[in-house]
Order: C-alpha cells, then structure tokens, then sequence
C-alpha cells in the first residue's frame, strides 16, 4: 500500500457517490468539494422521480444545511454554479438494476467516466422491515458491484458497511472479511437467496389473509428480519443484512479492486467543516434527549464497559484516505475497522458523567418554560435488575389495571392501551439495544492504523485527513461539542 498525496488524487477524479443526501454522505461531499474544487464530477445517487426532484432533493436536505456553510460563504452568489459543475444529483435507487437510472445516455457517459464508486446507501435502522432491509443493504450491494463493474476506468469500489456485522461476540474483533454461507454461530443452512425466498413466501401468505393491514404485515415483516437474524447469531436485522451485502460483494467482486470501511457508532464533527454538526437521532443520542428533558428514570448498561464512537468528520477523512491508497491497486480486498475502542476507549460510565455535566450547565426548558434539573440518575447494570426495576414501574400497575373490568378501563381513557403499547415498545427497544449497551466487544482497527500513518507522512495532508481517535479528549468532546450540537441541530 502506497500513499502519495490525498489531493492530488482527487484531483480530475470523478466519483459516484449512492446514499448521496444521508448524513455520512454529504460530509464526505462536503469535505471533497471544499479540500479540492479540482475535482471532475461527483456523481450523487439520490432516490428521487427524476433528475429534477433529485436537484431539488440535494438541494433541500444538503445544500440548505449548515453543513455548507463554509462552501457557501466561498462561492456566495457563485456556488450553484460551482456545484452544477462538480456535482450532478441522479436519480436511482440501487434496489434496482443499473441503479435505477432511467436515462440510456447518462449511464452511459457515467460508465466512460466514473474513477470511483463510493457506495453509503443503506438503511441503518436496527428494527426494519426484513424485505427492505435486504434489498437494500444485501442485494442493492449486488447492484452497486454490477453496476461498478461496467465503469471503463474503475480503479476502487468503497463500500461503507459496519463495525457490527460481527454482532455480539466478545473480545478483540479482527479486520477480515466474511465469507459467503458463514454464520456468527456456526448453523447451517445461511443461503442469501433462500432468505430473499422465505420473505417472498410470507409476504404471499400475509396477502391471502384478509385480516392483515398495512401496520400488521410491517410488524410482521420486522419480526422475520429479527427471528432470522438471530438464527444465524446476529442481534438485529440491520447488522444481519449488513453482514449478507459484505459477503455477496466478496464472492462476486472477482478482480475488482474493493475496500469495505465497517465505522462504529458515529457521532457529530469533531472539528469540519464545525464542530458538531449531526443530523438525525444516533443511538447514543436518544437517551441524552431523554435525559436531557427529564424523561428518563434509569440508564440501561454496564457502566465498564466500551461504547465505540468515533466523529463523522474523522469517517469520512478515512474514506477518502482509503481511496487515495487503493485506488492503484489491480486487486484487493481489504477491511477497515473505522473506531475508538482500541485506540481511545471510552467507557459508557464516562458518557453518562458527560451528560449529568452538560446539562446541569445548560439545561433544557420544558414545556412550561422552566429549567429541567437533572439527577444522576439510576443505573441498571444487568438485564435482570433492569427486568425487575420494569416490572414494579410498568408490569404491576398494567397487571393491576388490566384486572379492572372494561367499563372502568374505558372510564380511565385507555390508561391501559396506552400503558401496554409503551411497555411492548420499551421492550423491543431494550433487545433491540442490549448488544451495546453491555457490548465486551473491542473493534482491532491495525489495518486503518497503517492508514493513519502514511497520511501522517504527508505533513501538509496530515492535519486536513486527521481520523485519529487518540487526539480527542471524550469529555471535552461530548460536553463542549457534540452535546451542545445535539441540542443545537437536532433537539432544536
């Protein structure tokens, strides 16, 4: 592996980036379009009806943001211009062949062009439905490899995958691939296409029954995804359909030049083009809105053990790091482990002093205009002391209501609906979630420390593609950056 310099080899590149308006993405644009204008094309995949919806949808969900805040104050009344040069939003979808692109002629000019496909598509929720889930995040990696391969100067596919593919294993998980049929806990019988079979069987046997509605067929669906996940020794749908793309463009990728980047959870910027800028709710995120507001009685977690996190800015410096490197490569397959736990651990113990110091400084208003005092709160470090904290708060008083006749529980404005569809949701939360909030797991990151240092190497480069962990002071972080831009650009 050799790495000259990162700008240079951006420079009259051209890039397909899928996935184009999700928030990794377009700090990865963002990034690439400020370090370097000399960049030919960024193609950008967005799911939309036609190019224009899919302008207008960049435009909207990237542009507008304050993600673009440096660029816009560099071009000013130029930037459109800039950007309808350097970046051409397209419209697909890698659920389909050829990506969903309808336009003959544009495939064409993008398979006589593309440098680089950069592939972030995929849905990360950890509860979602099974067919989408597959189509996106296993058979839409099919797609994205096919359609790469027909690029006439390809020189590097990059897919974007995750740390935790390895599910729940403890101790030190090692940067090597997955291959085709493997299952986390040795059973047999994993076959990616059978699982696209056994969703189409019941998604044939819910339409024949009459009683099934859109909500009970989505519930269903979700529960496949979740009762064949843990078939095969993963924890939820996601990191299973995950895990299933990563073998599918193994097995297929034939001489393709391949690098699969797996990050942990990733929070805001540490440093560009801000400190931090985030969007949406991470998983960390939503107990510090509830704690935050008051909401939260407890904290589910080993307070010992490791919570993996690492900024965006610093994933998508390694990113573009990664292409640069392989890029010269005739063939490769190689594993990049994007994360803190081995080289700057933070114990979740610690994040949770973080919160208690943020917001007892800078706490929010409730509806009522007053100050949320924070406590530190509860802190339940097993599964069973959570089981019996929950049963005398919600399990009690809904066995107690659900003994009330039917008059009295429709008198109480359906106390206990209400009660039984928050502890059911509660529930799936806390399995959904419990891989990581009790996580033995530590993510080997050797091959991305080989990364770092040849970028170091390059002293001009070295502070502008800077994805070491070991630089940042967790406490410092979360109090004084990503929990004031949580608040700023998420909680608003």
């Amino acid at each position: 592996m050799e790495l000259d310099s990162i700008l240079d080899f951006l420079d009259n590149k051209t890039i397909l980036i899928t996935g184009a308006t999700g928030f990794l993405a377009k700090i990865f644009v963002e990034k690439i379009l400020r370090v370097q204008p000399n960049v030919k094309k960024l193609y950008l995949l967005v799911r939309a009806s036609d190019a224009k919806s899919a302008l207008q949808r960049f435009n909207k969900e990237a542009v507008a943001k304050d993600l673009f805040n440096i660029l816009k104050e560099k071009y000013g009344t130029n930037l459109q211009s800039f950007l309808s040069e350097k970046a051409t939003p397209v419209a697909g979808d890698i659920t389909y062949e050829n990506l969903g692109i309808k336009d003959p002629g544009l495939i064409k000019e993008m398979w006589g062009n593309i440098d680089v496909v950069v592939n972030v598509a995929a849905t990360t929720n950890f509860d979602e439905r099974y067919d989408v889930a597959l189509a996106l995040n296993t058979f839409g990696a099919k797609n994205v490899l096919n359609f790469t391969a027909k690029c006439d100067k390809i020189k590097l596919l990059l897919h974007v995958s995750t740390a935790y593919v390895s599910g729940e294993k403890p101790g030190l998980m090692l940067e090597t691939p997955y291959h085709l049929g493997e299952a986390l806990n040795g059973a047999h019988g994993l076959d990616i296409n059978t699982e696209k079979r056994i969703i189409e069987e019941r998604l044939k046997e819910l339409s024949y029954d009459e009683t099934a509605t859109d909500k009970s067929i989505t519930l269903a669906m979700k529960d496949l995804g979740i009762e064949r996940a843990n078939k095969f020794g993963w924890p939820n749908t996601y990191v299973f359909t995950k895990a299933l793309g990563e073998m599918m463009l193994g097995h297929l990728k034939g001489n393709m030049p391949l690098v699969i980047l797996r990050p942990t959870i990733i929070t805001s910027t540490y440093k560009e083009p801000f400190p931090g800028w985030i969007e949406g709710i991470r998983t960390i995120d939503s107990l510090a809105l509830g704690y935050g507001k008051g909401q939260l009685s407890c904290f589910l977690g080993d307070p010992e053990s490791i919570i993996d996190t690492i900024p965006a800015d610093m994933v998508a410096n390694a990113m573009i790091a990664t292409m640069a490197a392989h890029a010269k490569q005739a063939s490769c397959e190689i594993i990049y482990h994007v994360g803190s736990s081995v080289s700057n651990p933070l114990k979740y113990k610690s994040i949770q002093q973080s919160g208690y110091n943020y917001f007892s400084k800078h706490p929010m208003i409730n509806k009522e205009g007053k100050a949320v005092i924070v406590s530190n709160v509860k802190v339940l470090n097993s599964m069973a002391s959570f089981q019996r904290y929950f049963s005398l708060r919600y399990l009690l008083p809904l066995q107690g209501l659900q003994a009330v006749n039917a008059t009295l529980c429709h008198a109480l404005n359906g106390t206990y609906t209400n009660l039984k569809r928050k502890t059911n949701f509660v529930l799936r939360l806390v399995e959904l979630y419990k891989p990581y909030l009790f996580s033995k797991s530590l993510y080997d990151d050797m091959n991305t420390e080989k990364l770092r240092q040849l970028v170091r190497e390059n002293e001009v480069e070295a502070d502008m593609f800077y994805f070491d962990p070991k630089t940042i002071k967790w406490d410092v972080y979360f109090e004084h950056t990503h929990l004031p831009g949580v608040v700023k650009h998420v909680f608003k």
